[in-house]
């Protein structure tokens, strides 16, 4: 467990996650246990401001500035902009008619049909909250809340076994060795490094590592520090579980949270370590969470380690606090600092030696180090004939051993699992521009690998040519 007191530049799109149970991970305790606490803040719906934990003030600006983008708002407007019940928006409106900023336009025979109406000294102070923080949407929760909720929903309640990992990527051509490595390496919740020559298949392996996590997680719109508010929910990280897919007593009752999929988040080679710290928008008001923080309860990968703006060891030693003691720190504008869980599965992806990267002190607190490196002739014939039949191209199978003995033999090239599909691409667009037959030659192949490879700076066509006609020749003979 964490201690007491953690977002997005770069994503990828949405891997399928697997057909497993979504609802919360219980605590190694046991469910005996998880019965006796006290009820989780998300499933808890507030019927006064003080059960939301936050101070009326701060409600007041929210609501004040939805009623300003149109001088005046209904009650069923507020409720669904500020996910909160009616109870709570008519105690903060009715503070707001108090203080003439408010006044009742319409009141109507049902409980919900009602209509306020900015006064004009309401106008002037709406006009001053939305100068001072546009955000504008629903209302945040405490920071004690969020940690509560990390904490219970911990990446380190993972756990997997052989039939899960099998069942994820059965569809997945790759060494069943190297699977159960990784199934291994999550079990641990610690870091993982995967490293290999570029094409190998790490990126692609990491952001379909996702789809290994079991349970659903709450996720809170924002969060509200010392009267700041920091954004943490992203539609582009965060995956919203569909209500059909849990049970009801699984759903948060509190609206500003939203029950999601644990999140898979990418970095890449633009990450710098500014955006590792919370970022304010001097023009919106308020902060965007981190990449890491908007991955509590879930993946953070680090993609091509090496080829970052920042020195790697200047990126490495950022995560040494974090790995170790598994919070992280940050500060607000105004000096506060607060510290979050640092509660992700660290992955990095590089296409160096992990000697190379120079720093031991880093390496130590990686749980494992995996090598992704070519494929077998057997895996890499199957990767390609299956991009084929994806791209609608035939004979390809006749055209393989070409492919194998005198493009890959003749050059030197290994057998990279992202080679087959994108010749085979350059392929069908050939066929796509040319016109004719929809299949795989000899021919078509080494053009798609002129194409490819640069061949005038690899191996001349002209060996490539002899290299394919001694191919026939042999095929020949041997027919």
């Amino acid at each position: 467990m964490i201690g007491d007191q953690k977002i997005e530049h770069t994503e990828f799109g949405h891997a399928q996650h697997a057909p497993r149970s979504l609802e919360a991970v219980p605590s190694p305790t046991g469910l005996d246990a998880a019965r006796r606490e006290p009820a989780a803040p998300w499933h808890i719906l507030p019927r006064t401001v003080a059960e939301t934990g936050l101070d009326i003030s701060l409600l007041l600006g929210l609501l004040m500035k939805v009623a300003y983008l149109h001088r005046s708002a209904t009650l069923v407007t507020l409720m669904d902009t500020i996910k909160l019940p009616a109870m709570v928006i008519n105690e903060v409106a009715a503070y707001a008619v108090r203080e003439r900023m408010l006044e009742v336009a319409h009141r109507g025979a049902n409980d919900l049909d009602v209509r306020f109406h900015l006064t004009d000294a309401g106008y002037v102070r709406a006009a001053e909250f939305t100068a001072r923080c546009s955000y504008v949407g629903a209302a945040p929760v405490t920071l004690e809340a969020y940690v509560e909720s990390v904490q219970r929903h911990s990446i380190q309640f993972a756990s997997l076994s052989k039939t899960d990992v099998t069942t994820a990527f059965s569809t997945f051509v790759m060494p069943p060795d190297l699977l159960d490595d990784v199934g291994v390496a999550l079990n641990t919740s610690r870091a993982l490094m995967l490293y290999g020559p570029a094409g190998g298949g790490k990126t692609y392996l990491a952001q379909h590592l996702g789809m290994l996590l079991p349970g659903a997680v709450p996720v809170p719109h924002a969060i509200t520090i010392a009267g700041e508010i920091i954004q943490i929910f992203d539609p582009l990280v965060h995956v919203v579980q569909e209500d059909e897919e849990g049970p009801l007593a699984r759903r948060p009752l509190d609206r500003r949270w939203q029950m999601c999929h644990r999140p898979a988040v990418l970095s890449g080679g633009e990450l710098t370590l500014e955006m590792l710290e919370l970022r304010y928008d001097g023009t919106t008001g308020f902060y965007q969470a981190p990449p890491h923080m908007k991955a509590n309860c879930g993946i953070y990968i680090v993609d091509d380690l090496g080829r970052q703006q920042v020195g790697v060891s200047e990126l490495l030693n950022r995560w040494i606090v974090p790995l170790d003691r598994r919070v992280d720190m940050f500060s607000l504008r105004n000096g506060v600092r607060f510290t979050v869980p640092f509660d992700v599965w660290p992955i990095f992806s590089t296409n160096l030696e992990p000697a190379q990267l120079g720093d031991d002190a880093f390496l130590r607190r990686l749980g494992s180090k995996l090598y992704v490196g070519p494929l077998s002739v057997a895996d890499y014939r199957e990767v390609y004939l299956r991009a084929a039949q994806d791209l609608g191209l035939h004979n390809a199978d006749a055209a393989f051993n070409y492919l194998r003995e005198a493009l890959h033999e003749g050059s030197g090239k290994p057998l990279l699992a992202c080679i087959p599909r994108d010749l085979l691409r350059l392929v069908a667009s050939a066929v796509q521009y040319h016109g004719g037959p929809s299949e795989v030659t000899a021919e078509a192949l080494r053009r798609a690998w002129d194409i490819y490879f640069c061949s005038h700076t690899d191996f001349k066509t002209t060996d490539s040519m002899s290299a394919g006609m001694g191919w026939r020749q042999d095929k020949q003979a041997r027919t």
